[in-house]
């Protein structure tokens, strides 16, 4: 058998197993999309029924007034775009710090800093909601978005070990032409990691946006709930009664920001996951 005839065997047996793969992958999603749209009969129905004969959007319009579903989409959303873009801003200053900059303890720091990813979150619960009770932060958005402020150790290891790729050279030349270490950073070293910082960006977006466990700890009141209690609370409500395509309808909605993330943005994840295999 020919080289060729052989590649070409292998081409098709793997692609008919990652396309049985997208389908177990995407039915799930397909699914949720039928039952969002059926009757209550049809969700039940024997066998299972994915294009009803009566289709009905009315479930989309119904959501926005069976729960607080718009206060919900803002909260997340000011709790994502704050936290990435502030974030995404101090992890790739102490990325370059780690990398490129010399002083007293970096190595040490920065194994303790990453050390810390090993313990485990609810150790800390506990005391970080002892904390922010203290100083009144809870059932409002601060727990949630001020400690991503300072940062994300995965993304600060992540453009670290990136940054190792870039010359030394490069910033001694502008020290010497004059620069400051903040001018080096934004002018040189920015520039140069900004497919990373943007892939990392958004990986961290679609985290925060489907974070469950952080909000249910500090927020209470409906109109601070962010999209995924408002989500758990329609599950809570209507699943007693039946109400599967309400339900289905309301995660199809706060499925959508995700997706478009990812159809608009693919290129730049995929790049992410191909830059970590060979950096460093």
């Amino acid at each position: 058998m020919s080289e060729k005839k052989k590649n070409k065997i292998t081409d098709a047996v793997v692609f008919v197993f990652l396309s049985i793969g997208a389908i177990f992958m995407v039915a799930p999603l397909l699914w949720m999309f039928s039952t969002s749209i059926k009757s209550r009969e049809d969700v039940f129905a024997l066998p299972p029924v994915w294009i009803p004969d009566t289709i009905s959007f009315a479930k989309y319009s119904e959501i926005w007034s069976m729960g607080p579903l718009l206060s919900g989409i803002s909260n997340s959303l000011i709790v994502a775009v704050s936290v990435t873009v502030i974030g995404t801003f101090t992890s790739s200053l102490a990325a370059f710090a780690f990398s490129k900059l010399h002083f007293k303890g970096k190595n040490n720091i920065f194994i303790m800093l990453f050390a810390s990813v090993m313990i485990p979150y609810p150790v800390l619960m506990i005391p970080q909601f002892i904390m922010f009770s203290s100083v009144g932060w809870v059932d409002t958005l601060l727990p949630l978005i001020i400690p991503g402020f300072f940062g994300n150790i995965f993304m600060i290891f992540f453009l670290r070990q990136y940054l190792t790729s870039i010359p030394t050279s490069i910033i001694e030349a502008a020290k010497i032409d004059g620069c400051s270490y903040f001018q080096i950073f934004y002018k040189i070293i920015f520039p140069l990691i900004k497919p990373a910082v943007a892939a990392q960006l958004i990986l961290w977006f679609m985290g925060i946006w489907n974070d469950y466990l952080g909000p249910i700890l500090y927020l209470n009141s409906p109109e601070k709930q962010t999209l995924q209690l408002v989500i758990a609370n329609f599950n809570a409500s209507y699943a007693i009664q039946s109400d599967y395509p309400l339900i289905m309808a309301a995660s199809v909605v706060a499925l959508l920001p995700m997706l478009i993330v990812f159809i608009v943005f693919q290129k730049q994840i995929i790049e992410s996951i191909a830059i970590s295999g060979v950096k460093g």
